[in-house]
């Protein structure tokens, strides 16, 4: 396990809908092979993208949705049935049934159907990651697997600083690496090793 994170998306398409009696949240929380900005830099920058199959939505999941990744706003849960998610060809997708006798629930609702709020999240912990690095291009973290402990439906969603610190703390040490493992191929080379 790497670290907790959160990543977002904006512009989530969300859909609000009505059935039988019980009102819906409704959109993607996640699309596969998206740009998820990190940094941008003189160095290119840095960004992560989901893999297809990053998501593991076995039967034992206990899931989350929140409104801004708060805990105490809770909207639906996999366990108990109100949040239902799914992934597919696009990304992860997460139907979500609102509580009427919750009025935060209610209001999230709303402001969802207004287009008031737009943009989503998900909390993780990255399980499985591969690196790309080339000079004068952006890094990219592409995201293999994750263990995910929420969804957000967001006003304003952003990497947590403390994610892009430890992103950014991740690939110094690779540099760091790559020159130690330079110096030493080198230092073999002149001693004619």
């Amino acid at each position: 396990m790497i670290s907790k994170r959160t990543a977002m998306l904006r512009d989530a398409d969300f859909q609000t809908r009505e059935e039988d009696g019980h009102r819906y949240i409704e959109g993607y929380f996640a699309v596969f092979g998206g740009k998820y900005w990190l940094w941008e830099d003189a160095d290119g920058g840095a960004y992560e993208t989901i893999d297809p199959g990053a998501f593991d939505l076995g039967t034992d999941t206990d899931v989350r949705a929140l409104t801004n990744h708060d805990t105490t706003l809770v909207l639906g849960r996999t366990t108990a049935g109100t949040l239902s998610l799914r992934t597919d060809d696009r990304g992860l997708w997460g139907s979500i049934e609102i509580n009427e006798a919750d009025q935060d629930a209610v209001n999230a609702y709303e402001r969802v159907k207004r287009r008031d709020v737009t943009q989503c999240s998900f909390g993780f912990d990255i399980l499985a990651q591969d690196i790309g690095r080339a000079e004068g291009m952006p890094t990219v973290f592409r995201i293999k697997k994750v263990k995910l402990y929420e969804v957000s439906v967001c006003t304003f969603p952003a990497y947590e600083e403390t994610g892009i610190s430890a992103r950014k703390a991740e690939l110094e040490s690779i540099r760091e690496r790559q020159i130690t493992e330079w110096r030493t191929a080198l230092m073999k080379k002149l001693k004619g090793e």
